[in-house]
């Protein structure tokens, strides 16, 4: 087993990677959110299997178990979710110290933490995230929150959980796509944090896409080590926390932008980008923005970009599925971390140190738009 102790001024909590921990998911819920009710908030695709794993752990343990099953879109991070689950819990009686526990990918975890930050005023959250992005990102430093029309994760809240429990032989069962955007978010890390880790992924890249159970431990440890970090440093992200929206502020806007050609499922066939996908474009733009502007070596782009075209991750933009420049920047001015009407950008100086920005112009930031054009 790995862990991750993640210390706060109010909080503390441990996130556990191993192969197989759903399985004891009801002994560890006992350590830290003891009680006689306890809420799964689970992907409707995962009710069968590791959804029954879970409830069948947690019922060993003692705990009354509500299961409530939800679609992971982001269609259905939505406020009319949150209504349709506090429903739930109501119905079943869900105390104030009972658990929500969150088992699925971001989307499930972001929408479930919201819902245990706001029920009753706030009960104890945990995470069971199964996909890589989850583990790497989502699931760790008690972001929640949900869409609305405007865009991405506007209406939220800090909810930290008691605990985060990642089994990685949930990796094996991820389709490539959802494993792929998991890897942009660790792409990021290492370009933020660590050249080290960075060429770590460069060497070891063919042993996670294998999904050698070994790499994946190793892969989601470093990189929870490093999100925790961060965390630590600025939980309501004052300051250095800003550093994990590298590529987010360009992606957002991209998200935003194809939306529309979304089928609402999703998938493979669907025009729209997934969330690591628009990363990777949004990362691949913040760093030619950067070498244009004489502020970051021109290495550094190009072994982001070999980087994300091994994993099969986009590096430019598909012919048609993005907007004009003008109108990807207002949809950027619609981003929440904007000051003063001026957009702020993570910005890379070298492999592992980056700078937060708002002084890049919008022939700047329309230029790298462009740059994704080829």
């Amino acid at each position: 087993m790995a862990t991750v102790d993640l210390i706060l001024p109010q909080h503390r909590y441990v996130i556990e990677i191993t192969p197989g921990s759903l399985s004891w998911l009801g002994e560890r819920l006992r350590a830290v959110a003891a009680h006689q009710r306890a809420a799964i908030i689970v992907d409707e695709t995962l009710t069968d299997t590791y959804g029954k794993t879970a409830r069948l752990s947690l019922k060993e343990a003692g705990y009354a178990v509500t299961c409530t099953t939800m679609t992971s879109t982001e269609r259905h991070k939505s406020l009319d979710t949150v209504r349709t689950l506090y429903d739930h819990l109501l119905l079943d009686r869900l105390e104030r110290k009972s658990p929500v526990i969150a088992l699925g990918g971001g989307v499930v975890g972001d929408v479930a933490g919201f819902v245990a930050a706001t029920y009753l005023r706030g009960v104890p959250f945990v995470q069971c995230p199964t996909t890589l992005l989850a583990m790497v990102d989502a699931s760790v430093g008690g972001k929640v929150g949900v869409n609305v029309p405007q865009g991405k994760n506007l209406i939220g809240a800090f909810h930290q959980p008691r605990l985060v429990l990642c089994d990685t032989d949930t990796l094996k069962s991820l389709p490539g796509r959802e494993l792929r955007c998991g890897l942009a978010e660790c792409v990021k890390h290492g370009v933020i944090r660590s050249p080290r880790k960075f060429e770590w992924l460069e060497k070891h890249l063919d042993n996670v896409l294998a999904l050698d159970a070994k790499a994946l431990v190793e892969l989601v440890h470093w990189n929870v080590q490093i999100k925790a970090k961060v965390v630590m440093a600025d939980e309501k992200e004052a300051g250095e926390r800003a550093h994990l929206n590298f590529g987010h502020t360009f992606a957002h806007a991209i998200e935003a932008a194809t939306s529309h050609l979304s089928s609402g499922d999703e998938d493979e066939a669907s025009g729209a980008y997934h969330h690591g996908e628009a990363v990777s474009l949004g990362m691949v733009a913040a760093t030619r923005l950067a070498v244009d502007a004489g502020q970051c070596p021109g290495e550094v782009l190009e072994r982001l970009i070999a980087l994300l075209d091994r994993i099969g991750l986009p590096t430019a933009a598909t012919p048609g599925r993005l907007h004009e420049a003008a109108a990807l920047i207002e949809l950027m001015r619609m981003d929440k971390k904007v000051a003063g009407g001026r957009i702020r950008l993570v910005l890379p100086r070298e492999l592992g140190k980056v700078t937060v920005t708002d002084e890049a112009t919008d022939a700047q930031i329309a230029a790298a738009w462009k740059s994704l054009a080829g």
